[in-house]
């Protein structure tokens, strides 16, 4: 396809939408908070669809809340190739986080539409409900979303039921929302790195590997509160004793393994919290994310027999209690390549890299063939109102964004997809 190998995206009008869309939920401070389902969430919704039916794609809104733009393909009757992510913020968020993604599919499709060109497949961009929150849109389409509504705390106060009703969703029919390979070929995100490996590297594009799991426990220490002066030490059961070493320990076993994963103390609480009491009680979380499941298992294994031998030293009582298990979500290997290969036909330097962060695309890989590209956030900063990634940066990753899906569109099978994957 020459004509569609000279293509490439009009900059001034993706940033222009980007400027636009930030305006929706801005404060004083530049700091963004669109919420999911409040109105300013719907007041951005309203506008990408918009533009969505702009560049010529028609519209419609599932039962998880997400909103699917389509522009329909030369061949009929094949899964389509989708990209996407979400606008909904944190409270005080930025303009780049999931908008990016949007916006630059909303580009792709627009540059296509305006040289009247049209893939072999279908072009899906999808707007996920409630990233931030709930991820009700992305696990809805996964069909991996809870179906009790009280297991969903929602920022706004809202409940989960009268939310996806604000939106156009419907709670009850929420399994209507489920997609398959049949429906969608490949699936590319394209988003800010929320780190500062590229930038640090002065690397342009970082090709995603797949998505960390998460393991995520917490743990209670039982020692003996007691008088801090009159309590020798030999004598303590200190629980905040026993918690400085597990803090050290959960470090030690991230360190040990050698596929680079990531293991986090980020919650402690002490009792009575008092400075003349020796601690009587600690609470604490750990999370760890790797690729790889098994590496995972194992860092779980080794601080579980930590955990023990720990207890037998600080006489204390220690117990764990695991609070979630998120398997990890491998990008696939022909997604991969195809954005490496765009990369080098731009003459842009990549890398490979894990997501350490959640994304809607985690839960599109349980379903069909994903992929992830990263552009730099500088500073790594990101749920801030002072994240930032330069206008070329945002440009080069969607046309990135385009010459992939170019690649995927020639790289899978004009008929449904078979579960193998390429």
């Amino acid at each position: 396809m020459p004509t569609l190998a000279r293509l490439c995206v009009k900059g001034d009008r993706l940033l222009d939408k980007l400027d636009r869309l930030a305006k929706i939920g801005r404060s004083p401070n530049g700091a963004i908070c669109r919420l999911a389902f409040t109105p300013e969430d719907l007041k951005a919704r309203y506008l990408v669809q918009q533009w969505m039916m702009d560049a010529g794609m028609t519209v419609r809104t599932d039962a998880a809340g997400n909103i699917i733009g389509r522009y329909a393909g030369q061949v009929e009757g094949i899964p389509a190739i989708a990209t996407g992510s979400h606008i909904d913020t944190v409270p005080s968020g930025g303009a780049f986080d999931g908008a990016l993604g949007v916006l630059a599919g909303l580009e792709v499709v627009a540059t296509l539409h305006e040289a009247n060109l049209r893939l072999n497949h279908p072009v899906e961009v999808i707007i996920f409900a409630d990233e931030e929150d709930t991820m009700i849109g992305s696990r809805g389409m996964a069909g991996t979303a809870e179906r009790s509504p009280e297991n969903y705390v929602l920022r706004s106060g809202l409940s989960i039921i009268d939310s996806l009703d604000s939106v156009g969703g419907d709670w009850q029919a929420l399994p209507t929302a489920q997609r398959s390979r049949a429906d969608l070929a490949a699936f590319v995100e394209l988003h800010v790195e929320q780190g500062a490996v590229l930038e640090s590297q002065g690397t342009e594009i970082g090709v995603v590997q797949g998505v960390v799991g998460m393991l995520r426990s917490a743990i209670r220490i039982t020692g003996q509160a007691n008088h801090a002066g009159t309590t020798p030490m030999d004598m303590r059961q200190d629980a905040l004793v026993a918690a400085a070493q597990i803090v050290l320990s959960v470090q030690d076993v991230a360190l040990r393994m050698p596929s680079d994963p990531v293991a986090t103390v980020g919650y402690l609480t002490v009792a009575p919290n008092a400075v003349n009491i020796v601690p009587g009680q600690v609470e604490l979380s750990v999370d760890i994310r790797d690729l790889s499941q098994v590496c995972m298992e194992e860092m779980q294994a080794q601080l579980e027999r930590e955990l023990r031998a720990i207890a037998t030293s600080t006489h204390t009582t220690i117990d764990l209690t695991p609070m979630l298990r998120v398997p990890p979500s491998p990008a696939v290997a022909g997604v991969q390549r195809a954005i490496a290969a765009a990369c080098t036909d731009l003459g842009l330097s990549h890398c490979a890299m894990p997501s350490r962060a959640g994304h809607d695309a985690m839960e599109m890989g349980r379903i069909t063939d994903m992929g992830m590209i990263f552009v730099p956030s500088q500073e790594g900063l990101s749920h801030s109102g002072r994240e930032y990634t330069a206008p070329e940066q945002c440009i080069q990753g969607a046309n990135v964004l385009l010459q992939t899906l170019m690649r995927l569109d020639s790289q899978y099978p004009l008929a449904v997809a078979s579960s193998s994957r390429v």
